[in-house]
């Protein structure tokens, strides 16, 4: 099998990193962490004209169709640029929302979605204990009963929503990265659907988040490594630059070697879309880009401890995406057809 990019699918890609690029992303991230919200829901509007959030909402309600694999295309860049908000929790509602049986509660939120007009963030099993991003969310969804991990299928749940801004100040945690703003789940909201088929709605979402964050992870590794390659072909010790010497090479080709071989999984997991692969799939990428952000610190010296140096939003970053929708050892045991540990990282 290949996982080559058609030229579609290339063009995508090189479409979304001209605009990030353009965007000067770490300024809106530093502004999204600091809880100034407003360069980074244009940044969003844009993102959505382009397509990103349409290809997890079915044709019926204006999107394109589910279309996992360029949405990992599109992810691969977000992370790549480090793009701040609950990106990863608006295509698990538009998963969730996309279940048979909720017509009612697509044709209400998804147009939204698909457009970026709503931004959507969500507190389901598997996704953590908090709500990612829930100061700044249009909606919030929520789910009680049912179980953990990924056994939803036939569970019994209740799905809530909240819509409109939180009143007053939100209580926010800190994060591993800065512009992870973790808020507590609102209490109570409108009931929008009980039973069965809102445990199956939330496995699609677990499903399409670990895709998506696998992606996301992707990106950052990336990004990472390529910071890292220009940063030691200009620090210079001993009259060379540090990138000639061989233990900085090898470490950077380990880096290589992990992003490289976790790239066909993530892409194999958007074609199966089975939960196996899925996991496969995040656990190796987020460890791949973990793995890289370590030795990206370790080869930037002390300037990489300091906040003010640009890649610090990759490395908060990377360490983030390892926990949410999966701990590694949650993953490794649904690979293994156990359940794993009950995995539900904060970020």
């Amino acid at each position: 099998m290949r996982f080559l990019l058609d030229d579609e699918q290339t063009a995508f890609a090189r479409s979304l990193d001209g605009l990030l690029t353009a965007a000067d992303t770490p300024a809106v991230v530093r502004s999204w962490g600091a809880g100034d919200h407003g360069a980074g829901r244009a940044l969003w509007s844009r993102i959505a004209e382009l397509g990103v959030f349409a290809l997890a909402v079915p044709e019926a309600y204006e999107g394109v169709g589910a279309r996992p694999v360029e949405l990992a295309v599109a992810f691969v860049e977000l992370g790549r640029h480090a793009v701040p908000g609950p990106v990863v929790e608006t295509v698990a509602a538009a998963a969730l929302l996309s279940e048979p049986g909720f017509s009612h509660l697509a044709k209400r939120f998804l147009p939204g979605v698909a457009s970026g007009e709503t931004v959507v963030t969500v507190a389901l099993p598997g996704g953590g204990p908090y709500v990612l991003d829930g100061d700044v969310a249009d909606v919030e969804l929520r789910m009680t009963g049912g179980g953990r991990g990924g056994g939803f299928g036939g569970e019994e749940g209740q799905l809530w929503g909240a819509s409109g801004a939180r009143e007053g100040s939100p209580d926010v945690r800190r994060s591993l990265d800065p512009a992870r703003r973790l808020c507590v789940p609102r209490s109570g909201g409108e009931l929008l659907a009980a039973g069965p088929r809102v445990g199956a709605g939330v496995a699609d979402a677990v499903r399409w988040a670990r895709l998506a964050t696998a992606a996301q992870a992707l990106g950052v590794g990336l990004a990472l490594l390529d910071r890292t390659v220009a940063y030691v072909k200009q620090r210079r010790q001993f009259g060379v630059p540090v990138g000639s010497f061989q233990a900085v090479r090898h470490r950077l080709a380990d880096a290589k070697i992990a992003l490289e071989f976790a790239r066909p999984l993530v892409f194999g997991a958007a074609v199966s879309m089975e939960p196996a692969d899925l996991a496969a799939a995040k656990v190796v990428a987020c460890e791949a880009a973990y793995a890289t952000a370590r030795t990206a610190l370790q080869l930037h010296g002390a300037i990489g401890y300091t906040a003010e140096y640009d890649l610090s939003l990759w490395l908060g970053r990377a360490r983030a995406l390892r926990c949410v929708w999966g701990s590694p050892g949650e993953c490794r045991g649904v690979v293994l057809g156990g359940g794993g540990d009950d995995g539900a990282g904060v970020g």
